[in-house]
């Protein structure tokens, strides 16, 4: 496998690149045409392009495109879309070049990445190829955050048509209309030997630096080893709104050595009652679950001067 480096100065010269668009995500639909032309025009030599319109085709059409061995493999989509393009690169000699186009973007805003399609096309000429961090929930690798209680139930329940309109808005708002017959869960945290328990409607699991668009402290980020475990809220739905509004208010200034946070490289989650959880906005099974840390697992395109461990 090359160096970072090699990559990197591969990328810059021979602009080999294959794109995939999921044009079911928020801005996917509007802007193939516009990133397949900006692309072009920015010298790169697309060995193929793979717009996604089908539930189900976006695996298929990303290991497609990887399969033409490209440097860099576009993808433009929302987390869910760019978690499952970091999942089938993994650990290969491809370099992810994400182009934000979802409702929320945390992978993006964790990388450094701007939310502009010009401007996230111009990182693709002119960035340098860093290696992150991907968690692991059974076996499946994932970009973001897993969640276990409300927020799976949101995934379950938040209509595309409202996400597409309302843009982040659209889970805030399927939140309230069903927090009022939402039951809290008694989550068990192990992690080093230790029990931690809490009580709580909604409990995340981060491997990146951003929740709903929002830092989830000022020193988290995809590159440091780390899983950061934490509730939102405790047992009382006034709570868990209250939680919410702070977090998001004050997410840039928070610590992971504060409360509530558990910063651990590998946990085991279990819960009174099996519980949906969900990875990067897809349902994906029930609790038991153990999460861990795969260290420096994707190549990323990131804006020059990224931090890289």
């Amino acid at each position: 496998m090359r160096t970072k480096q090699e990559l990197t100065a591969a990328i810059r010269r021979d602009r080999r690149a294959a794109l995939v668009i999921n044009a079911r995500s928020r801005r996917g639909q509007e802007n193939f045409e516009r990133a397949r032309t900006r692309l072009t025009a920015a010298g790169f030599d697309l060995l193929g392009t793979y717009p996604v319109h089908r539930p189900g085709q976006l695996e298929e059409s990303i290991a497609a495109a990887a399969d033409l061995g490209p440097d860099v493999l576009v993808v433009g989509g929302g987390d869910g879309t760019l978690s499952t393009a970091a999942r089938l690169l993994a650990h290969r000699d491809i370099a992810l070049g994400a182009l934000p186009l979802g409702t929320t973007n945390n992978f993006a805003r964790t990388v450094g990445l701007p939310l502009d399609l010009d401007d996230a096309v111009a990182v693709l000429t002119d960035g340098t190829v860093i290696d992150v961090d991907l968690g692991i929930a059974g076996g499946m690798r994932f970009t973001n955050q897993l969640g276990v209680g409300l927020s799976a139930d949101i995934m379950r329940r938040t209509p595309p048509r409202l996400k597409r309109v309302s843009g982040r808005l659209a889970y805030p708002l399927t939140a309230l209309a069903l927090l009022g017959g939402h039951r809290p869960l008694r989550a068990t945290v192990r992690a080093g030997g230790t029990a931690y328990e809490f009580l709580t409607h909604q409990l995340y699991v981060a491997n990146g630096g951003f929740h709903a668009g929002r830092p989830i402290t000022a020193d988290a980020d995809a590159d440091d080893r780390l899983l950061v475990a934490y509730p939102v809220g405790g047992a009382t739905r006034r709570g868990l709104v209250r939680a919410t509004v702070r977090n998001a208010a004050t997410g840039h200034r928070r610590t992971l050595h504060e409360e509530p946070f558990l910063a651990v490289d590998e946990l085991w989650l279990e819960t009174d009652r099996p519980a949906r959880f969900e990875v990067d906005g897809e349902l994906c099974g029930t609790t038991p679950i153990r999460v861990a840390v795969d260290p420096n697992a994707l190549r990323v395109l990131a804006p020059a001067g990224s931090p890289d461990r």
